[in-house]
C-alpha cells in the first residue's frame, strides 16, 4: 500500500513557513520525524505546561510543517497523551539505569540522595512527571501512564527494599523532588539523606536487602 504523503515533503508552498520559519528547506524522507514531533512536544510541555502546548508551538519547536503535526496528530489531547507515553518509557528506562552499578546499601542511598537533589536533567524530567499527574487528574485516560509509572519505579526499588518499603520510599522520593523544584533555599545534603536513611530502616532489617539477593 502507498504511503500518504506528510505536509512538505514535496516542499509544497507554505510547507515550513507554517511553522513559524520561511525558506526553510523541507525535509523530504524524514523517517523519525514523528518521535521528533514527540519530543519537541516534551519541551513545549516543560515550558508552557499542558495548558499552554498548541499544535503551532510543537512544529516550531520540532522544525517540521505545521501541518506534519496535525498529520500525526489530530487532536492536542492525542498528542499530550503520545507525548507522555513516550516521556514513561523514555524515564523508565532513564530510572533503571540509575541503578545497575548499585550493589551496596550505601550506594543506593547515594543514589537516591543525588536523585532528589538532582539538576537540570532531573528538573526536566519531574517537571513532565508532574504535569503528567496534573493532567491525568482532569483526564482518567492518563492514569494508566502515571500507574505504569509507579509500578515500574517501585519494582526497581523493590530490588533493593521489599515491596513495602519501596512504596513508602516511592511516595517521600515524589514530594521531597516536588519539595527541591519548588523550594527557594536548598535543603542540606545530609537532611535529605537523613530522610531517606530513616524510610529504608535498620540496615539489617526486614525492609532492606542486599541489592541482588
Amino acid at each position: 500500500m502507498q504511503r500518504r504523503e506528510e505536509p512538505g515533503e514535496r516542499g509544497e508552498p507554505g510547507g515550513h513557513r507554517a511553522a513559524g520559519g520561511a525558506g526553510r528547506r523541507s525535509r523530504r524522507h524524514d523517517p523519525r520525524r514523528r518521535e521528533r514531533v514527540l519530543d519537541a512536544a516534551l519541551d513545549v510541555l516543560v515550558e508552557d505546561g499542558v495548558a499552554g502546548i498548541t499544535h503551532r508551538k510543537v512544529a516550531a519547536r520540532a522544525d517540521v510543517p505545521l501541518g506534519s503535526v496535525t498529520y500525526h496528530f489530530a487532536s492536542l489531547t492525542e498528542l499530550c497523551a503520545q507525548a507522555f507515553a513516550r516521556y514513561v518509557e523514555l524515564r523508565t528506562a532513564e530510572y533503571e539505569a540509575l541503578f545497575t552499578e548499585v550493589s551496596s546499601r550505601e550506594e543506593l542511598i547515594d543514589v537516591l540522595v543525588e536523585l532528589v537533589r538532582g539538576g537540570p536533567s532531573r528538573d526536566r524530567s519531574a517537571v513532565l512527571g508532574f504535569e503528567l499527574h496534573l493532567a491525568a487528574l482532569r483526564d482518567p485516560a492518563l492514569r494508566a501512564l502515571t500507574q505504569e509509572w509507579t509500578r515500574s519505579s517501585r519494582a526497581v526499588l523493590a530490588r533493593f527494599t521489599g515491596a513495602g518499603t519501596a512504596a513508602r520510599l516511592d511516595a517521600l522520593l515524589e514530594g521531597m523532588i516536588m519539595h527541591t523544584l519548588l523550594s527557594t533555599e536548598r535543603e542540606p545534603r545530609a537532611t535529605t539523606r537523613a530522610a531517606i536513611v530513616q524510610t529504608l530502616g535498620p540496615a539489617t532489617g526486614p525492609g532492606t536487602r542486599t541489592p541482588g539477593t
